[in-house]
């Protein structure tokens, strides 16, 4: 009889709570219905949960299921299980009264008096104001010195000091824009969920804009607009990297972008950097608008083989902290430029494409170093008194990672095919490269990986066992001190084009060591002038400086210098009375280098 009941019993079991039956407990058994329900009904909401709560737990005392429920039970009321325990007791030997919470009829009143709750807040509104920043443990620690200095044994806690400050955080709190919670950060993305913000390189954010500065080629012909891609980390508001350039958006340009980001940062002395660059790192999220570019099959890959998570904003108004930066570059760096168009269509101004003298390089060298000294030395309305560098480094969680230039060639850098040629050389816009050990490899077909801002140099690559395997770097013939973008490239080749010669290897060397004469030739002019002002002594520009900037070509400005030099002597020679008067021999210029890799350096800062 009584297995056959128990086995009853354990066949119905119920799964949760929800699903009991809520039999009265046994001291509640003996009152009449009509005075419990009486009771119940003077209660509050929570003691009424807790009361079913308890009803459903006792419900399955003695049951396999006990234990599970139990369990269930505490969870829904926000206890441990052992504090579900001690309520169940209360419960059955006080009835409702064992679960009203009783309240302290001193709460909400100093023990410590107003004195120090004034003395509290004073503290930190004065370690708050202008400039200053103080946290309510530092509050603490100076009402502890207070109180020493009073000789007092009796003074607020921490936890008081907390407490007597929390409505004035709080209030301080609801000033603050969208997105804050407390003191973290929450960005919530496009599928809902929700990111707390707690660590530098934990989210970074990745957009483009089409800055408002003209840039020319090195021969001063307009080249465009170029685009802006910065890449900026959310918990410090600090730029971790960029890419200028020609390139539309598109998921190589985020590519380069990343790869300049992720690895430690060195420039050569041609930026003039006071402050150092030293971010790097790999983010565990890449929070983006919807665009296609971050949307492309290429950026999932890279992310895939990175490990990178890839979120995208809910609507454009949750981009503030990426594109914020933009608006500060315009008003604070680009307005000050030669070539400035203004972002106001109606604004602009006429002469913008006469004012225009900086090149790519000239205009990348000035963005680092306005970044570099400038926007991240800054302290950010959001950070207190610390700079976004500052930020950043205090914000790291341990040493990161350093990650290999060659790791990061696959899946970052642009891609093209060439075949190697006889004697071990590739072509590519118009140029002839050369590598070591490259020869090895002619009539093979290779991989080209480069970077659009310098392509004097490229990386060779094979696809072996469906894997690109790096077998040497190529260097441009001939500009091996050179640094030339792949746009600057193209505008050489189209301007040798119009000109109606065959585009050359040859003919683009002429036409930089050309603009290197020219450009030698005007400073030189230039340090001339600045001597004779500071001599008071004017000075003539000689004829034969005039006729050679005339010229088109080096063999006629040696022959016109050679003839001038020779004219003077058959003047002195029909005169007379000559004089013997010696020629100067002209003193060549060398560039001696000591180092290749140096001058690589020092020439291709990139």
């Amino acid at each position: 009889m009584d297995t056959t009941s128990n086995s009853n019993s354990m066949g119905s079991e119920p799964d949760s709570i929800e699903q009991l039956t809520l039999p009265l407990p046994d001291a509640a058994a003996d009152e009449d219905d009509s005075e419990i329900v009486n009771e119940i009904a003077s209660v509050t909401i929570e003691v009424q949960q807790r009361i079913e709560v308890i009803q459903q737990v006792i419900a399955v005392r003695g049951t396999e299921r006990y234990a599970k429920v139990q369990r269930q039970a505490a969870k829904k009321l926000g206890l441990s299980v052992r504090s579900l325990r001690r309520l169940v007791r209360s419960w059955q030997q006080h009835g409702i009264a064992g679960l009203t919470r009783q309240s302290r009829s001193d709460q909400g009143i100093s023990k410590h008096g107003e004195n120090w709750q004034a003395f509290v807040l004073k503290t930190y509104r004065e370690g708050n104001r202008g400039s200053r920043s103080m946290t309510p443990a530092q509050v603490s620690l100076r009402v502890r010195a207070r109180a020493q200095e009073l000789g007092v044994a009796d003074y607020p806690s921490r936890t008081t000091v907390y407490r007597i400050l929390k409505p004035q955080i709080e209030k301080q709190q609801a000033k603050r824009s969208l997105g804050w919670r407390g003191d973290r950060l929450l960005i919530t993305t496009r599928e809902g969920i929700e990111l707390a913000i707690e660590w530098s390189n934990q989210v970074w954010q990745c957009d483009h804009t089409k800055i408002d500065v003209l840039v020319v080629d090195q021969a001063g012909e307009v080249l465009g607009r170029p685009w802006l891609t910065i890449v900026v980390d959310t918990y410090s508001r600090c730029i971790m990297g960029l890419n200028l350039g020609f390139d539309a958006p598109s998921a190589q340009v985020v590519g380069l972008a990343l790869r300049h980001a992720i690895l430690p940062k060195q420039y050569s002395a041609a930026y003039e950097l006071q402050q150092v660059w030293d971010t790097y790192g790999l983010p565990n999220y890449l929070y983006t608008d919807g665009g296609k570019d971050f949307r492309s099959q290429h950026l999932e890959q890279v992310a895939t083989e990175l490990g990178i998570v890839l979120c995208l904003r809910r609507k454009p108004s949750d981009g503030g902290i990426v594109e914020r930066p933009f608006g500060t570059f315009n008003r604070e760096f680009f307005s000050t430029l030669p070539g400035y168009v203004s972002s106001n269509v109606i604004e602009r101004s006429p002469s913008a494409e006469i004012e225009a003298c900086l090149t790519l390089l000239q205009l990348e060298r000035l963005l680092v170093r306005y970044i570099v000294d400038h926007y991240n030395q800054m302290v950010d309305a959001r950070m207190g008194n610390q700079s976004r560098i500052g930020r950043w480094e205090a914000g790291r969680m341990a040493q990161l990672p350093l990650l290999g230039e060659r790791e990061l060639d696959i899946c970052l850098l642009r891609r093209d095919q060439r075949t190697v040629y006889r004697n071990g050389y590739i072509q590519f816009a118009n140029l002839t490269y050369q590598g070591e050990h490259l020869a090895a490899y002619a009539g093979e077909t290779v991989i080209l990986r480069y970077d659009p801002r310098d392509i004097t140099t490229v990386w060779i690559y094979q696809l072996q066992d469906s894997k690109e395997v790096f077998l040497t770097r190529a260097h441009a013939t001939g500009l091996e001190t050179e640094i030339l973008a792949y746009a600057e490239a193209k505008a050489m080749s189209r301007r040798i084009r119009a000109a109606g010669q065959e585009v050359s290897q040859r003919s683009l060397l002429n036409e930089v060591r050309d603009r290197d004469r020219v450009i030698d030739q005007v400073q030189r002019q230039h340090k001339q002038r600045k001597r004779a002002i500071a001599n008071d002594s004017p000075i003539s520009q000689p004829q034969a400086e005039i006729e050679v900037e005339k010229l088109s070509s080096p063999s006629e400005a040696t022959m016109m210098a050679q003839s001038e030099l020779v004219a003077p002597l058959i003047t002195q020679e029909n005169s007379p009375n000559p004089e013997p008067v010696k020629p100067k021999k002209p003193v060549p210029y060398v560039r001696v280098y000591e180092n290749y890799e140096q001058l690589r350096r020092e020439a291709n800062p990139l």
